[in-house]
């Protein structure tokens, strides 16, 4: 299955528009040499919220990559949503990653919560406790309760999700967006078997990263 949206993700046309409309001008009247900086952003706003096609591959007890980035961290511990034993894993998105989030796994969203908080850098640790971040507790149809939380970085000013409690999603269906670096955690069943290792660069809806328990 393939997912598809504009090639520039909607989040980022008003952007997009007005760094076109501001180094046109300056180009128009001042000339290239002092538009060239505002070139270099335009290009930087476009590969920032560009949000290219995806084929889904067709896994079955799989946990799918909810976005584009570096693993950062894989532990065991305490699911601060759900209150129970969980694995984590944390994927860090720079800012010339694509900041779409995809959902991990086909289920039902049971619960959202959204935190408010602090911008620290999202690559430190601290960042899951005190940063803001929205998280969705979505449980698949076979029982398996998995966490997806977004959180905001240093520069990152805005969350954005898509889904709401009732909702059924599906796997590598297209839910939030983060602008200008940060992070995705995810806590995952304690028997799950995580397949991505520290430091492994990952894709959203392309990629797995934990198999199920069956």
């Amino acid at each position: 299955m393939t997912t598809s949206y504009p090639f520039l993700a909607r989040e980022g046309w008003v952007h997009t528009a007005i760094a076109l409309i501001a180094a046109g001008a300056v180009h128009a009247l001042a000339g290239w040499p002092w538009a060239l900086p505002l070139w270099i952003f335009v290009l930087f706003t476009v590969q920032f919220f560009r949000d290219p096609p995806r084929r889904v591959p067709a896994l079955n007890r799989v946990v799918l990559c909810p976005a584009d980035g570096r693993v950062i961290a894989i532990d065991n511990l305490m699911d601060p949503y759900l209150k129970r034993p969980a694995k984590r894993v944390s994927i860090f998105m720079n800012a010339f990653n694509v900041h779409s989030n995809r959902v991990p796994v086909e289920g039902k969203v049971m619960e959202r919560w959204y935190f408010p908080g602090s911008f620290l850098n999202a690559s430190l640790d601290k960042a899951a406790r005190e940063n803001e971040r929205n998280a969705v507790w979505i449980r698949t149809d076979e029982g398996d309760d998995v966490v997806a939380v977004q959180v905001a970085g240093l520069i990152a000013r805005r969350i954005l999700c898509y889904v709401q409690p009732g909702e059924r999603v599906a796997m590598g269906q297209r839910y939030g967006f983060i602008r200008f670096g940060s992070r995705v955690d995810l806590f995952l069943p304690p028997a799950c078997r995580v397949t991505v290792s520290l430091g492994d660069k990952v894709k959203g809806a392309l990629d797995s990263i934990a198999e199920l328990p069956r």
